[in-house]
């Protein structure tokens, strides 16, 4: 069963689903843009089947009320700090963590900077931030997938103005089509709330346009999953990830995938997820 839970976490409130035994390992979800906790409602419930306790968040600017209104209140650093938050206030010294999209920029931060509190990462989709920004830098086709980053960073509501125009037609498009109808319903009601889609883009807007995210080496058992027809993260900065990982590392690309991978993609992604989990659990 599904149990809804609000997180304090400082002066703000983050909503949050969860299931799994109480004395399990934690697991703890970070979700993308523009998704939100009940993304992974799919792998939350097979992780408890599992004997896990499973909590996806609703990250900063996601959830009502944790909606903080300035671009510097959403720098990297205050998101790795709202993660590690969530497991203190979960009970967990230690934890695995999973993360799609932006959870898994960063994933990969919470990782290069605090391994001591991580059995596990697994990240969908994201690659390291460094060979993301490094392959950008010297492959044309790379720099020109991550062009919503730049339209993303507009000013003055430009990019909101243009996403939720003609009943959100630009924001729905860019589910592919791959994620269900019903959720994609949910989630532009959610971001047509006042303030909701800045919010969220201001995760983009607290970085430069080359996603630069301070995110070092890499000393947690790793597994890596990218559908090999993700539109924004090419099979470059996919194949360099490992050069960041010191530590047992797997990458598994899902033939035909698109980067809407814990919606469309959980039949396979949740027994590799769990396989992963299984391996490392201390």
């Amino acid at each position: 069963m599904i149990e809804h839970l609000t997180l304090a976490n400082g002066p703000h409130r983050h909503t949050a689903i969860a299931a799994g035994p109480a004395d399990g390992e934690l697991v703890l979800l970070l979700h993308g843009w523009p998704e939100f906790a009940d993304c992974w409602t799919e792998h939350v419930r097979a992780l408890a089947a599992a004997g896990y306790r499973a909590v996806a968040v609703d990250q900063r600017g996601y959830a009502p009320g944790a909606r903080p209104p300035g671009i510097t209140d959403y720098t990297v650093p205050l998101l790795v700090a709202d993660a590690l938050s969530f497991a203190d206030t979960l009970g967990a010294a230690r934890f695995h963590l999973i993360a799609h999209d932006w959870g898994g920029l960063v994933a990969w931060a919470l990782a290069s900077a605090h391994p001591e509190r991580l059995r596990s990462l697994s990240v969908l989709a994201t690659p390291h931030p460094v060979a993301l920004r490094e392959q950008q830098e010297t492959d044309p086709d790379q720099h020109s997938r991550l062009d919503y980053v730049r339209f993303f960073q507009l000013p003055d509501g430009q990019a909101e103005a243009s996403l939720l125009a003609e009943d959100a037609a630009r924001l729905r498009a860019a589910y592919e089509g791959k994620v269900d109808g019903d959720l994609v319903a949910r989630n532009v009601r959610r971001l047509s709330e006042p303030g909701a889609l800045t919010a969220t883009l201001n995760w983009y807007r607290a970085v430069d346009e080359k996603l630069t995210i301070p995110a070092g080496r890499i000393r947690t058992p790793t597994l890596y999953l990218w559908g090999s027809a993700d539109r924004a993260l090419g099979r470059g900065a996919a194949l360099r990830t490992a050069e960041f990982v010191d530590a047992p590392y797997r990458l598994e690309i899902l033939p035909g995938a698109s980067h809407w991978l814990p919606e469309e993609c959980a039949n396979q992604t949740i027994p590799l997820l769990l396989n992963h989990l299984a391996a490392h659990p201390s």
